[in-house]
């Protein structure tokens, strides 16, 4: 007599959003470890006794080592789950950020950013990974646009509650306090996360280091991956460069904004991600086979407004600048859309490293974005006056980055239905929708 096959375990109850909130909670605040040099660079230039060029590359070295360890960092997270790789990359920016409290030589702080953007890599990818593991796929969009959203609180956090603490009480225990705090994200994510539901065994990756390599072609060369890293590419990076190093200078020293102007517009960043992330993941949910179709017109809303930001004659108006950030603020959502190519099309037991390799193109593109525009300021205004003219011919270098990506993604985009056609899961074409009526309900 045959048993009786075990129920699958129920997706989405109340402990299932309880593994999302601690996960979440841990990205939040691996978001403020990140941002925390951001906020802190004129007190870096003081105690490092270095000049604002050399603090900078604190950031870019950071990014650096973030996108390159995404793909390792996805090996790991399909190996051990992200109940291990949320730990760890907590452990690793907590030891990161005492080494920055309390070290006053460069090298040492170059160390502590390295050890830090390696903690911060392991991070977003295992709290993505957990909500197609413990949620129904219908849900899945707009919690994993909620995730990215909700994680950007960290950013505030460094904002406020640090750049205070770094005020009243010094470097030393603002960077102290930030390290004590990613010590309770990894408490946290041991107590709390788990890989999958119980009675939901998690698919074990055990294979020999010496066919890691191959695995990882494989993974690389699925056009869903590659459709996937191009969107992150083309969609996120401006937005990157632009929140992380270029835009308060922009908007200052280019524009010659006042310092609470340039703060309100920054501030449409986080307005209309919170607004628009929801709103994607729903069509995204809702529409699935035309998902790179709404990435590509969300790039178009961010190359559109840069192209008239460049050939405007004088300062642009403010107009203008609140719908540039709002093009490079919904451009993080739609990056995020990426994660989805390989959710739907690739083994549940290789998405870590997949994920790994579309979180590298936002970043990837963030950091040559960050370089070529510092690279044209410098040729132009070696004395580091930079001026509006600067600036613009600057954020010319984004034009056609966003054009290589847009390439990527056409490429991409055409292997991926040629292999969906091939299994039966052919995409009609807009002609076939538009004559069908089926257009009435897109």
């Amino acid at each position: 007599m045959s048993t009786p096959a075990a129920p699958a375990p129920a997706l989405g109850g109340p402990r299932a959003y309880g593994v999302w909130v601690a996960a979440v909670t841990a990205y939040a605040i691996a978001v403020l470890q990140r941002t925390t040099m951001g906020v802190a660079g004129l007190e870096a230039t003081e105690r490092f006794g270095a000049s604002a060029t050399i603090v900078s590359t604190f950031v870019v070295l950071q990014l650096a080592v973030y996108a390159l360890c995404q793909i390792p960092a996805g090996v790991l997270l399909d190996r051990f789950g992200s109940r291990a790789t949320l730990t760890a990359g907590a452990v690793l920016m907590a030891l990161g950020q005492v080494l920055m409290s309390q070290t006053e030589t460069v090298g040492v702080a170059m160390i502590a950013r390295i050890v830090l953007g390696a903690g911060d890599a392991l991070t977003f990818s295992s709290a993505i990974r957990l909500v197609p593991a413990w949620f129904p796929a219908a849900r899945v969009p707009i919690l994993t646009q909620l995730t990215g959203i909700l994680g950007q609180v960290g950013q505030i956090a460094s904002a406020v509650p640090f750049v205070a603490a770094l005020t009243v009480l010094g470097w030393t225990p603002a960077f102290g306090g930030a390290a004590s705090v990613s010590a309770l994200a990894a408490l946290l994510a041991l107590l709390v996360v788990r890989a999958t539901p119980p009675g939901m065994p998690r698919p074990r990756v055990r294979q020999d280091l010496a066919r890691i390599p191959l695995v990882l072609a494989r993974i690389v060369r699925h056009p869903s991956t590659q459709l996937g890293f191009f969107t992150h590419f083309t969609a996120g990076f401006t937005g990157i460069a632009f929140s992380m190093m270029w835009g308060y200078p922009y908007l200052t020293a280019g524009e010659g904004l006042s310092r609470p102007a340039a703060s309100a517009v920054m501030t449409v960043l986080v307005v209309v991600a919170v607004v628009g992330g929801p709103l994607i993941g729903a069509l995204t949910e809702r529409h699935p086979l035309r998902r790179s179709t709404l990435v590509l017109l969300i790039v178009a809303c961010i190359g559109v407004p840069l192209l008239a930001l460049v050939l405007w004659p004088g300062p642009a108006p403010i107009w203008l600048l609140v719908l540039l950030v709002a093009g490079f603020s919904i451009g993080g959502p739609a990056s995020s859309v990426g994660f989805d190519f390989p959710r739907t099309d690739l083994a549940r037991h290789r998405l870590g490293t997949a994920t790994g390799v579309v979180i590298m193109g936002g970043f990837i593109g963030g950091l040559l974005s960050i370089l070529l525009i510092g690279l044209v300021l410098d040729l132009l205004r070696p004395d580091g006056a930079y001026d509006l003219h600067a600036f613009r011919v600057a954020f010319a270098v984004q034009l056609p980055l966003l054009g290589l990506g847009v390439a990527g993604m056409l490429l991409s985009r055409r292997r991926l239905r040629r292999r969906m056609a091939a299994q039966g899961r052919g995409v009609p074409p807009w002609r076939d929708v538009w004559r069908s009526g089926r257009w009435r309900r897109l």
